[in-house]
C-alpha cells in the first residue's frame, strides 16, 4: 500500500515503493481501516459522575486531551462525541483543535450536549433539592422550547443532536423505562435538526421510547437495551443504527452482586441494574439476532476512555460475529457518519489506519492490542517505535 498526501494512492501485493519512502514493516499482522468508535464522552469521565455540570469548563476541556490521545492510540481515528455535561460547547472546540493540528486526537464529530426534558436522563438538577436555584442540562420542554434548543445546539457547532428519549440508568429519579419527550416533541426534534441537515441520536432504553424515536426519524438509537422484538423489526424497516454499547452495561451488570464496589457506588444505580439486568441480557441477544445496522460504540468517559478497545470482546460474548463487529467499528460506523472515506481500505480512501498481530476473525481479542495507527496519513504508534 502507498499513502501518499493523507490519502491511500495504491493497494495491491506488488505495489511498487516510491522513491524516498517511508517503510513500515507489517508482518504477521492484519492491517484495517481506522476504527470509529460512534458513541464516546471525550470531556466526560467516571470520577466527575453527575457532578460534572458544576465543574469548571476549562478542566474540563484539559482533561479531554489525553483522552482523545488514549483513543487514537487505541486505534480509533475517528469518534462521534455524544456530549457532556458542561454548559459551553467544549466538544465543539476539542473538534476544531483536533482538525487544526493543536490536539492529537481521533477526528470528531460532536453534540455538544444531551438535550434532555426536566426531569429527564438528561436533567443534571434532579435529586439536587428544592433548594437548587440554577438549572444543569440542555433542557427543553415542550414544541417551541425544543425547536430553540435544537437551533442553539447548531448555532454552537453541533455536528448532531442528542437527546434523551429515555430515563437511564447512571441519572437520578427516573427509570429506563420513562420517556423523555411526548410524541409531537420528538417529532419536532427531529424535524428541526433535519431543517438543518443535522442527524439525530437518541438515547433510548425502554421500548416504548425507542419506538417513538424510530417514529420520529432518528438516525440512531443510543443503547436499545430493552428493545422488544416487534420494535427491532421497525429498526430495521426504517433502516435506522443501533449502538448497543454493550461493554458500558454488561460490566456493570457484571457487578451488580459485588458488595465492596458497591460501597462507593450510588444504591440507586444498583437497584436499577439488578431489576433490568436479565431484560437487558436478553434484549442483547435479540439484537445480535437482529438484521438491524449495527454501529460500534462504547460510551467511553462512562468508564475510563483507555477501556474502549474491551468493546470488542464483549460484543462477541453476547453474540454478535467477529465479522459482524468490525464491520460495525469500520464500515458501518462509516455510513451511519455518512463519511464514504472512512471505514474502508481503497485507492482515494483516507489514510486512516491500524494493525493488530495476528487474525480478528480467529480471536477478536487481538484487537486490544493495536500495534500500528496512521491518522490521515500520519503515523502515530508503530511497532516497537514510541508513539
Amino acid at each position: 500500500m502507498v499513502v501518499t498526501d493523507g490519502v491511500i494512492a495504491d493497494v495491491g501485493p506488488h505495489v511498487p515503493v516510491p522513491p524516498g519512502a517511508r517503510v513500515v514493516e507489517l508482518d504477521g499482522h492484519t492491517l484495517l481501516p481506522g476504527l470509529i468508535d460512534a458513541h464516546v464522552h471525550c470531556a466526560t469521565n467516571p470520577t466527575d459522575g453527575r457532578t460534572s455540570a458544576g465543574t469548571d469548563s476549562s478542566r474540563q476541556l484539559l482533561g479531554a486531551i489525553p483522552a482523545l490521545n488514549t483513543l487514537l492510540h487505541n486505534g480509533f481515528t475517528t469518534v462521534r462525541d455524544l456530549g457532556c455535561h458542561i454548559r459551553e460547547p467544549i466538544t465543539v472546540s476539542l473538534r476544531d483543535a483536533v482538525e487544526a493540528g493543536i490536539v492529537l486526537g481521533p477526528s470528531m464529530v460532536v453534540a455538544p450536549h444531551i438535550m434532555s426534558s426536566r426531569a429527564g436522563h438528561g436533567d443534571e438538577s434532579t435529586g439536587l433539592g428544592t433548594g437548587q436555584s440554577v438549572e444543569l442540562g440542555a433542557l427543553a420542554d415542550g414544541v417551541d422550547s425544543v425547536l430553540a434548543r435544537v437551533r442553539a445546539e447548531v448555532r454552537a457547532g453541533a455536528d448532531w443532536i442528542k437527546f434523551a428519549a429515555s430515563g437511564g440508568f447512571t441519572s437520578s429519579g427516573d427509570s429506563p423505562e420513562d420517556i423523555g419527550y411526548s410524541q409531537p416533541e420528538m417529532d419536532a426534534l427531529v424535524a428541526a435538526a433535519g431543517d438543518f441537515n443535522r442527524p439525530c441520536a437518541a438515547h433510548a432504553l425502554g421500548d416504548r421510547a425507542v419506538r417513538r424515536a424510530v417514529e420520529a426519524g432518528v438516525r440512531s438509537i443510543e443503547h436499545g437495551l430493552l428493545a422488544s422484538a416487534e420494535t427491532l423489526a421497525l429498526i430495521e424497516r426504517r433502516g435506522v443504527f443501533i449502538v448497543p454499547t454493550v461493554y458500558a452495561a454488561t460490566t456493570l451488570i457484571d457487578k451488580v452482586d459485588d458488595d465492596q464496589y458497591w460501597r462507593t457506588q450510588p444504591s440507586e444505580l444498583r437497584d436499577k441494574l439488578a431489576r433490568y439486568a436479565d431484560p437487558m441480557l436478553a434484549a442483547l441477544r435479540r439484537i445480535a439476532r437482529s438484521d438491524a445496522r449495527i454501529a460500534f460504540g462504547t460510551d467511553a468517559g462512562v468508564f475510563p476512555h483507555e477501556e474502549n478497545r474491551h468493546e470488542f470482546a464483549a460484543m462477541v460474548h453476547h453474540g454478535f460475529t467477529p465479522e459482524r463487529v468490525l464491520h460495525a467499528a469500520t464500515t458501518v460506523a462509516a455510513d451511519l457518519l455518512a463519511m464514504p472515506d472512512r471505514g474502508c481500505v481503497h485507492p482515494g480512501a483516507r489514510a486512516d489506519l491500524v494493525a493488530v498481530p495476528g487474525n480478528p476473525f480467529d480471536d477478536i481479542e487481538v484487537m486490544e492490542h493495536v500495534d500500528f495507527v496512521m491518522r490521515h496519513g500520519r503515523v502515530v504508534r508503530s511497532p516497537g517505535a514510541d508513539p
